[in-house]
């Protein structure tokens, strides 16, 4: 079981944190890993990606970057495959939606970079 986050902080329910298993857990885990920034945890300096590094490239380069960053970032995911990434730019900000497969299963998640 995994602690369920949300905007990067942890959700309490009756004053206690809320916890997922499953495919919510694998979706909770892939957030964290695809929102940090590769690096910033000096004690595990492989969590995270360089999604951030986005909006210094070409727009023509984004998808190709963002589905390279996250399979950097999810690599050590057993049972986790990228699909596909793609990325849109909305009110100045940039948007990374990944499709996954887990245990055969699709996943997608969104994420604001």
């Amino acid at each position: 079981m995994s602690l369920l986050m949300e905007h990067r902080d942890y959700v309490k329910v009756g004053g206690a944190v809320a916890g997922v298993s499953g495919g919510e857990a694998v979706v909770n885990e892939v957030l964290l890993r695809l929102t940090a920034r590769r690096g910033s945890y000096p004690l595990m300096p492989q969590l995270g990606s360089r999604l951030y590094l986005l909006s210094r490239e070409k727009p023509s380069d984004w998808q190709v970057l963002a589905r390279r960053y996250a399979e950097e970032a999810l690599a050590e995911l057993s049972d986790l495959t990228v699909k596909k990434a793609n990325v849109t730019q909305s009110g100045g900000r940039l948007w990374v939606e990944v499709d996954l497969e887990w245990r055969g299963e699709p996943l997608s998640v969104e994420c604001e970079v």
